[in-house]
């Protein structure tokens, strides 16, 4: 049951390009966003459609692997882990983020 513990399935499209960086030390990462879609019937009866956007990260190569081959509006699966982190923005105001950490990808779509 400890591989249950922190694991996230996700299944959407990606919002933006992934922005890759590259390290001194060769390794590589990238940072995306995707955003999930779930439909629904409100108490009307009317189809609504709830988008949800993550914030991703993935390292090495599967970093390697978004940079070649996951331009902006691709569908992919991807599983990983959450993660919170915070930060001072150039104001000096302290903002939250929570993170997928990708430790896999699956390409979707055409």
């Amino acid at each position: 049951m400890n591989a249950l513990r922190n694991k996230v399935q996700l299944i959407g499209n990606v919002g933006n390009t992934p922005e890759i960086l590259t390290f001194d030390s060769g390794k590589k990462m990238a940072k995306f966003s995707i955003a999930t879609n779930e439909t629904y019937k409100n108490n009307k009866g009317e189809k609504v459609t709830d988008t949800q956007w993550h914030n991703v990260v993935a390292w090495g190569k599967i970093a390697e692997l978004i940079e070649n081959y996951v331009p902006k509006g691709k569908e992919i699966g991807l599983e990983g882990r959450l993660t919170s982190r915070s930060y001072d923005d150039k104001d000096g105001v302290k903002k939250y983020i929570t993170e997928v950490i990708c430790n896999e990808v699956l390409l979707l779509g055409k």
